[in-house]
């Protein structure tokens, strides 16, 4: 299917790895130039060299979006080096810890910062330009914000903000035509889920029982599944669906996990 994204400048945050990079990798094969954002120049380079040496058409931006002025700063180097933005994929964020019992005030306000308030600076700053373009916004979020998790409340916090601010977003940019919607996310594999996993006891039992309970085959969404239904929601094959939160975890939120076993 062609997605008709040819040329179109899509920002996408936190790019250099994981889901991110995954996303940037599918927008690059659709032909749209992925503008990488992310906090350490070597590692956005390399995702744009591999890209580049596919065949595709990528940049790269360094920010270190948990500061507030960075946000801002990055988004005119953007428009300063293309004249526009047609899409904003919000996706850096970091399942930091904070939790009830054991987190602090100082430690809360981090988080926000890290994982939710750059995803409103970012569209605010932002905005002139899809407003121009009739861009697109697609917002990561976790299923934390949802299930929660347990020891993770600034995080959890976050992705019940990502999701509100989607619907509240596609509500507001109605009269626009942006169309704003959220990928959820459950169960996937990064290098930032492995290395999580390899802090728990017997992390290869425990990733067992993880994938066992995922409906849907057994197994982790990748990245690319992930990217899949972000490319698909920022083209104007998805041109009627907006305020929409889309979970691709194979079922794992939403579906009797008695399912898993049967």
């Amino acid at each position: 299917m062609n997605l008709e994204l040819k040329e179109k400048v899509i920002v996408i945050t936190g790019a250099a790895k994981g889901i991110g990079r995954g996303i940037a990798e599918v927008l690059a094969q659709e032909d749209a130039i992925a503008v990488i954002v992310g906090r350490k120049a070597a590692d956005n380079e390399k995702i744009v060299e591999l890209i580049e040496q596919n065949g595709g058409k990528a940049a790269q931006f360094v920010a270190e979006l948990s500061e507030p002025t960075e946000c801002e700063k990055v988004i005119k180097e953007i428009v300063a080096r293309f004249g526009r933005i047609d899409a904003l994929v919000n996706n850096a964020g970091l399942n930091d810890g904070i939790g009830l019992e054991n987190g602090s005030y100082e430690g809360f306000m981090a988080s926000l910062h890290r994982n939710v308030v750059h995803y409103y600076l970012l569209a605010h700053y932002a905005l002139p330009q899809l407003i121009e373009s009739k861009g697109a916004i697609v917002n990561i979020t976790s299923k934390t914000g949802e299930t929660g998790q347990g020891n993770t409340s600034a995080y959890a916090a976050s992705n019940g903000a990502r999701n509100a601010l989607t619907r509240e977003w596609a509500v507001e940019l109605l009269k626009y035509g942006i169309r704003v919607n959220a990928v959820v996310v459950a169960e996937c594999w990064t290098p930032q889920y492995a290395n999580w996993i390899e802090t728990l006891p017997n992390a290869e039992e425990k990733l067992k029982e993880i994938t066992s309970k995922i409906p849907l085959e057994n197994r982790m969404t990748t990245a690319e599944e992930i990217a899949n239904t972000v490319a698909f929601l920022i083209s104007p094959k998805s041109s009627h669906t907006t305020g929409q939160i889309v979970y691709v975890d194979g079922g794992y939120v939403h579906l009797d996990r008695a399912l898993a076993n049967a």
